[in-house]
């Protein structure tokens, strides 16, 4: 941090959007208010997307990517980074060409993958450049099962076991740390595993809330991580927080009322006075 006054840390992310601002730009942007950052964007792709499904995207060209970065990194002092959706290999090496160049660091790449359908949203070729450019550049991945399985090209884990040998796997191909994210298992209780190559890896377990409000979810946790990360805070100890801030929004959603289909987490619940303001 510059001076001797303690400055609010700034986190830029680097995603696509989401008109009802349940997930992508929007929610990265409401999660790093409510974390006491201040938050910094660079639009990656313009998706028409409700809460029901996504209904066209329109990529950004990778030269304005690429503008828009230096543009950021040219005036501002970034502390932490979270990267969300990127549409092709052009764009994953612009935006690994510049993280390089400007010496970003506490890097959480939330890689966008897999649609909730289970249909691929990224080539092959695009696939092979985020584990060739951007895995090795990660402080860490938040990769849920499918998306793991999609990076390994593996049949993605269906119990603790098998989650503990994907995250072993992908930490390999780079990353200082990963968390692969348990969310698409059943049961009671949420589990996620954190390796970050300090002895073991580490079970993270929590409540599994009962709402149908968990649209942007995996861009809510990566971006509470940058956001933590951006602070000071340790590594476990800011995916343990991030995964605290996350239930309790879950646990919020039903306050809200967005859209008819999957509504968005509720990330201002710690401010929020709940008072009717109809």
């Amino acid at each position: 941090m510059r001076g001797d006054k303690a400055v609010i840390a700034n986190v830029l992310t680097i995603a696509g959007t989401d008109p009802t601002s349940g997930a992508g730009i929007q929610a990265d942007l409401k999660t790093f208010s409510a974390l006491g950052t201040y938050g910094l964007t660079v639009i990656t792709a313009l998706v028409a997307q409700n809460t029901q499904g996504v209904r066209s995207i329109h990529e950004v060209p990778e030269g304005f990517i690429g503008e828009q970065l230096d543009a950021v990194f040219d005036d501002v002092e970034v502390h932490a980074v979270k990267i969300g959706m990127l549409s092709g290999p052009e764009v994953i090496e612009t935006v690994a060409e510049r993280l390089e160049r400007y010496g970003a660091e506490r890097i959480v790449l939330d890689p966008v993958m897999v649609a909730k359908s289970g249909d691929r949203l990224l080539r092959e070729d695009a696939v092979n450049a985020l584990r060739r450019r951007l895995l090795p550049m990660a402080t860490l991945i938040t990769p849920n099962l499918p998306e793991a399985g999609v990076l390994l090209d593996l049949e993605p884990a269906r119990d603790e076991p098998g989650m503990i040998e994907m995250a072993r796997a992908l930490r390999e191909l780079g990353p200082r740390a990963v968390l692969v994210k348990g969310g698409h298992l059943q049961g009671e209780e949420s589990i996620d595993v954190l390796d970050d190559g300090e002895g073991e890896p580490q079970v993270l377990v929590g409540p599994r809330i009962a709402t149908r409000n968990t649209h942007g979810t995996g861009c809510t946790l990566s971006s509470a991580i940058a956001a933590f990360l951006a602070r000071g805070h340790p590594l476990p100890e800011t995916v343990r927080e991030a995964k605290a801030y996350l239930t309790d929004a879950l646990r919020a959603a039903d306050q809200l009322r967005v859209g008819s289909g999957h509504g968005p987490v509720h990330h201002f619940h710690a401010l929020w006075t709940g008072e009717d303001s109809r």
